[in-house]
């Protein structure tokens, strides 16, 4: 089998790196997978433990520990790494992070400055750290993984409401991957046809469920993962087809559809109403309004252990 990907990089030795290093040694997408993380350390225990995972399953993929500096030379590079800090927020929780986590993002985003890759940003708030990435290191291809995982829990609520299965559903989450967070009603179709969207519950079951996961396990992984993959098949030209990502749109960056034909992106808005449009600028404003804090913030000797 070759590869789509020769070499992918995975920043962050977390619970998503975690995730994300085991879905890319059974995937088969790559050849090599380099670790990188906060010590050489945790780098290399991970990559051990991947290289146990290649030895069970009988995986081609190789797993190395790498500094940063040497993932220049991976077709795609994950950043999962955070910052440990205490998270006191109740309400808009994944913005919590936005102030510790800025300069981790800064200081990646300066040892990968003009990296010719695709960079795939899961750190929260992911939409504002995405864009800081992209402004600090030049990068072309940036995007954030968040929306993606909101419709695909979107599509998987409304399955089970209406009583259909999950791929009959077709249906996006847009915007900021949290609070502000847009679902498309007006454009969601079953087998291809418009149907009623129970919105209330919808949006209850996506505002509980990260709460239920962290509560039972201590943190999202397998999801962000999971989302991480499909971008990755889509960004490096495996297979055809759309998800959500935070991208830079018309001025603006936030969750929004992207179409990749043969690995190239093309953004675009689906149809909205009123009330998704209206909800689509707030979105925009909301993190237009939130950004300047962080791109002030210097870069600080990094502290804590990295994984998202």
């Amino acid at each position: 089998m070759t590869a789509a990907a020769p070499t992918v990089g995975v920043i962050g030795t977390g619970a998503v790196g975690q995730a994300v290093g085991g879905a890319l040694v059974a995937s088969g997408l790559c050849d090599s997978v380099l670790v990188a993380s906060r010590t050489a350390g945790q780098a290399e225990a991970l990559a051990d433990d991947l290289d146990d995972m290649r030895a069970a399953l009988g995986s081609p993929v190789r797993p190395f520990e790498a500094t940063v500096a040497e993932l220049r030379v991976c077709a795609a590079v994950v950043v999962t790494a955070r910052a440990q800090f205490t998270n006191a927020r109740t309400t808009d929780v994944r913005m919590g992070g936005a102030q510790a986590n800025a300069p981790v993002i800064r200081s990646l985003a300066g040892q990968l400055a003009g990296y010719g890759g695709t960079v795939l940003v899961v750190t929260n708030p992911v939409d504002l750290m995405t864009r800081l990435f992209a402004e600090e290191s030049g990068c072309q291809r940036v995007f954030g993984i968040g929306s993606g995982l909101d419709s695909a829990r979107y599509r998987l609520a409304l399955a089970r409401l209406l009583a259909v299965p999950a791929d009959a559903v077709s249906g996006h989450v847009i915007g900021e991957h949290g609070e502000a967070a847009v679902v498309c009603a007006s454009s969601t179709t079953v087998n291809g046809q418009p149907v009623p969207v129970p919105l209330q519950q919808v949006r209850d079951e996506l505002t509980a469920r990260p709460g239920r996961i962290n509560a039972g396990i201590g943190r999202t992984r397998c999801g962000p993962a999971g989302a991480v993959m499909s971008a990755l098949r889509l960004a490096c030209g495996v297979e055809d087809g759309t998800t959500e990502l935070c991208a830079s749109h018309r001025g603006g960056w936030a969750g929004i559809p992207v179409r990749f034909t043969q690995g190239r992106p093309l953004p675009f808005l689906p149809p909205l109403d009123a009330a998704e449009a209206r909800q689509w600028e707030a979105t925009h404003a909301k993190l237009r309004a939130a950004y300047p804090a962080v791109r002030g913030i210097p870069v600080q000797p990094l502290s804590g252990r990295n994984g998202s």
